[in-house]
């Protein structure tokens, strides 16, 4: 039987307050190296590791008996909206943040409370929408980064405030949705709201202090090194004070030669003829000096962004057999529905392997096969005045969530949409700080799907070596909005469709061994950890945001069901005993 554990949260207070519920019995402070070599029993950042695998090394929990898989406990979260949050774990205390600026301390082995804190909004506050993509760790605190651009610690053991500083500006139109990246006693984090007209940047913050100790913006200024890319007179002259480049999303570490990965958002506004030339480092990989901020080189997926395909998510590491030797390698399913292998040196330069599409994409007429660089189809390009339809919609080949990385099959899991395109006609639309200025008026974006497809959603398994697909699954009434787990044990999980369910799959071929319906649709990254030798598997349920934008259209233009039921709830599964 599951064993509620309902936590009593709808009286929001700006101090934490321990629970008395539970008890926290060890907590083991979080180092560099541990965060460079991260035990397979706890789960210490948002995508498992520093290179962004997404894998356990855990394999308690196998094919041959994934079948016996039971929920053990669930929390619900008493917040509605899109939960995209993992489950961070160390020593059996585990870390789960919700939307509206929420974090939650639960016992990791039965679902008992050990304390909450939320910080209330403040006065005027809004923002496009109010999810959180988790915490990060260091030391004996926990760091996450609020909607009104704080950046909070908080006593990991008790969850008392230990300090908060101001990251960006909410009132014109900032608001950070990533989780915070820990590295050498820094904290790591950026701004979203390329849709508002922000110039988007890094910061790293004393992990102690809270003290900035560098940032770095995305667009460059004049004279910077990348400014040449950006109009340099004439109408546009100033785009690039307000030109994009956010950071949706956490970045990826080399740990080995210390580098840090991270990746770009998208223009501001939308229309590319509005801010002529490529726009450094719009739709881009960054490799970043941690210490520092120091850019020292980059990979532009597409030049001039002009569909809102955003680079945002970091290319996963790995290493490549070629003629012997392990390649360095950086790969990525991007927005704009091209595959990348990109080769990576320990000086952090970046460069091209090949990339191709693993969704359709219309756009792109041609890649440069030593650089990269695409050319464009006529029709294909939105501008002001211009219509322009492509494909992949803004939501691309895959959004935000997190493919996975298994070393064991040498496979790369990609959660995907295929068979939707968009189109709509950009104008000038002056800027006002905090309200949408994306040089097209919400109504005239429509989203067009293909009439014969037999699917949108799906998930592929593509093997690094080959880019040859090992298998896929597809998925006849439902998009995929959900990031995927791979385990030691042959096994994927992953949730993402509205009907709710929370599956596993053989890592090798494909097949469905288990799944569960839960009270929600799954958008949130699933983790694994174990306590004493019994392996957990947790993901948080919670519908809302694109996922429920995009079914209400779906429901005008196919008759899908309009309603998914909302509401967060953490999951926690193990084995029957």
């Amino acid at each position: 039987m599951v064993k509620n554990k309902i936590a009593l949260l709808l009286g929001a207070t700006l101090a934490a307050a321990p629970c008395a519920a539970g008890e926290l019995k060890s907590y083991s402070p979080i180092t560099q190296k541990r965060l460079s070599n991260p035990e397979p029993e706890n789960w210490l950042m948002a995508k498992g590791n520093y290179a962004g695998w997404s894998y356990s090394a855990l394999d308690q929990i196998k094919t041959s008996n994934v079948k016996k898989l039971r929920p053990v406990w669930s929390s619900a979260t008493g917040v509605t909206s899109g939960h995209e949050a993992p489950a961070i774990v160390n020593d059996g205390l585990m870390f789960v943040t919700t939307p509206y600026n929420q974090v939650l301390a639960i016992d990791a082995k039965n679902g008992d409370p050990i304390w909450r804190y939320k910080r209330e909004f403040p006065e005027g506050f809004s923002a496009f929408h109010y999810t959180n993509r988790g915490v990060s760790l260091w030391g004996d605190k926990v760091y996450v980064a609020g909607l009104d651009c704080k950046l909070t610690a908080l006593d990991a053991r008790t969850g008392k405030l230990v300090w908060e500083v101001t990251v960006c500006d909410w009132t014109e139109g900032a608001y950070i949705t990533s989780a915070p990246v820990s590295v050498n006693g820094k904290i790591i984090v950026g701004p979203s709201g390329g849709e508002f007209g922000i110039r988007g940047f890094l910061a790293a913050f004393d992990a102690e202090t809270g003290k900035e100790v560098w940032k770095t913006f995305a667009v460059p200024a004049p004279g910077e090194k990348g400014s040449e890319t950006w109009p340099k007179d004439g109408l546009w002259k100033d785009a690039w004070k307000t030109g994009g480049g956010t950071m949706w999303m956490p970045g990826n570490y080399d740990a080995k030669n210390g580098v840090l990965y991270w990746g770009v958002g998208n223009g501001s506004p939308w229309l590319g003829d509005q801010r002529p030339g490529d726009n450094l480092y719009l739709a881009s990989v960054l490799a970043m000096d941690p210490d520092t901020g120091t850019i020292k080189n980059h990979f532009q997926y597409h030049w001039n962004d002009s569909w809102d395909w955003a680079g945002m998510n970091a290319p996963t590491l790995i290493e490549l057999d070629k003629d012997g030797k392990k390649v360095p390698t950086l790969i990525s399913a991007q927005r704009n529905g091209y595959l990348y292998r990109l080769e990576n040196t320990p000086d952090g330069k970046i460069g091209f392997r090949d990339a191709r599409p693993y969704v359709h994409n219309n756009v792109f007429a041609s890649v440069d096969p030593k650089t990269g660089r695409p050319t464009y189809n006529a029709g294909t390009v939105p501008g002001t005045g211009v219509p322009g339809m492509y494909c992949p919609s803004l939501w691309g080949g895959k959004d935000w969530p997190y493919e996975s990385y298994n070393p064991k099959t040498k496979n790369l899991y990609v959660p995907f949409n295929d068979n939707h395109c968009m189109s709509f006609t950009g104008k000038v639309q002056k800027r006002i700080p905090g309200q949408w200025s994306a040089g097209v008026d919400i109504k005239d974006i429509k989203l067009h799907i293909n009439k014969d497809a037999k699917y949108i959603g799906g998930i592929q398994a593509i093997n690094v070596e080959t880019r040859e697909e090992a298998w896929r699954d597809t998925y006849a009434e439902s998009w995929n909005w959900g990031s995927i787990l791979s385990t030691a044990g042959d096994l994927i999980f992953a949730g993402g469709t509205s009907d709710r369910m929370f599956r596993a799959y053989d890592a090798k071929s494909g097949k469905i061994l288990w799944q569960f319906k839960t009270s929600s649709g799954i958008i949130a990254p699933p983790t694994s950890y174990s306590i004493n030798g019994k392996q957990y598997i947790a993901v948080v349920s919670g519908w809302g945001v694109d996922s429920a934008l995009v079914q209400g259209i779906m429901h005008t233009e196919r008759g899908w069901e309009k309603d998914i039921p909302q509401g967060g709830t953490v999951w926690v599964f193990a084995l029957e005993d």
